[in-house]
């Protein structure tokens, strides 16, 4: 009924665009492990469940909360309705101060305690990550 010409390009048009589908599929896939998901202070204690996986954690450093030891710093991060306690170990970012925005990448290890892995607070003194913005206007 057809040709064979129509019958190869056929199968090559199919071998295409299973190739892409599959190519796709695993981009999207190797993407989902390294997405980390931005929480506030008040969505962590809610939480039902802890999470063993990375988050961030996201909000204002509250005032007179930043302790430096030699080798690591704590502070707590609010959103002005709860408030988690924070360690990090390595160097802050020159930015990092009270009452400025930050948010931190790590563990929980419980409700009220986050051990940071990373801080994030690259920014200068006006700019604010949008997603700790819309946190803070919804409280």
């Amino acid at each position: 009924m057809y040709g064979r010409k129509v019958k190869l390009r056929f199968l090559f048009v199919t071998l295409i665009l299973v190739t892409i589908v599959l190519t796709v599929f695993l981009i999207l896939k190797s993407l989902e492990e390294n997405v980390v998901f931005f929480q506030s202070p008040t969505e962590i204690k809610t939480l039902s469940e802890l999470d063993t996986n990375k988050i961030r954690v996201g909000g204002m450093v509250k005032k007179n909360s930043i302790n430096v030891n030699s080798d690591e710093v704590n502070f707590i991060i609010t959103d002005f309705k709860n408030e988690i306690n924070v360690s990090y170990s390595g160097a802050v970012p020159n930015l990092f101060a009270e009452e400025k925005g930050v948010v931190a990448e790590g563990f929980l290890k419980d409700r009220n305690f986050f051990s940071a892995t990373k801080i994030l607070a690259k920014h200068d003194e006006n700019y604010m990550p949008p997603e700790v913005k819309e946190a803070l206007e919804e409280k």
